[in-house]
């Protein structure tokens, strides 16, 4: 399994949200660059990035604080927030960015879906978030009455490269992952499925791996020290 730490951006700050609520925010960091750094010095190869604010507004909204991660780090990046358009999947593709992470289009524009993934394959990522197995969208405010399960599916036939689940009532909570939900789906589609949301320490960690489950995103509780990033990391390689 793949550990992927996460960097949330807010005003071009390192920050966490509280189950996606843009105003219940922590601010860990003024300079994110430096976290990445950290991550990468830890052992990640890989990170996870949203633009807060772009998930909201629908455009992006940090783009050079993105630069700065990008230039100061060779870890492969995965990116998700406000990508609702063509011209904003080729515009990040072109900065570096290696993975996209559409999620609001995913529901509400499948034409987009199906073109990201004819024009960059094995570039676009399906950002799925979930309350009670229902999709939810835009900054995760509208509740949709899509299940998870049914949307993975479609979009495995797209060609998408890889499923993010999010559990959002577990998001930033350090409540534990819903392993039994990510495993479900993962068993429901033929691509990996990457768990989010919930990560408390190392024993969701296990749990994960017990499952096979392909990756695990986790944000808060390596901020707040809950989990051992580089000990999470050398018990996945060892698996």
């Amino acid at each position: 399994m793949i550990i992927i730490p996460a960097i949330d951006l807010k005003n071009g700050k390192c920050v966490r949200l509280t189950q996606g609520k843009l105003n219940k925010d922590t601010v860990y960091s003024e300079e994110p660059e430096v976290v990445a750094e950290k991550f990468e010095s830890l052992g990640a190869k890989r990170l996870h990035i949203v633009d807060l604010n772009g998930a909201f507004s629908g455009k992006p909204e940090n783009i050079d604080s993105i630069k700065k991660i990008l230039n100061s780090t060779n870890l492969t990046v995965e990116l998700g927030g406000g990508i609702r358009n063509i011209e904003t999947i080729e515009k990040y593709i072109e900065l570096g960015v290696d993975y996209i992470i559409l999620g609001t289009v995913i529901v509400e524009n499948k034409d987009i879906v199906r073109k990201a993934c004819e024009l960059f394959p094995d570039k676009i990522i399906a950002g799925i978030d979930a309350i009670n197995g229902m999709v939810a969208t835009k900054g995760w405010v509208d509740v949709t009455n899509i299940s998870a399960i049914e949307l993975a599916k479609e979009m495995s036939d797209y060609g998408i490269r890889e499923i993010i689940y999010t559990d959002i009532s577990r998001d930033g909570m350090q409540t534990g992952v819903n392993v039994e939900a990510t495993f479900t789906l993962q068993q429901n589609v033929n691509i990996p499925v990457i768990a989010s949301g919930g990560v408390k320490d190392i024993n969701d960690i296990k749990s994960l791996i017990e499952k096979n489950i392909y990756a695990a995103i986790t944000g808060r509780a390596i901020y707040e020290g809950t989990l051992n990033l580089k000990e999470a990391i050398e018990l996945c390689n060892a698996n």
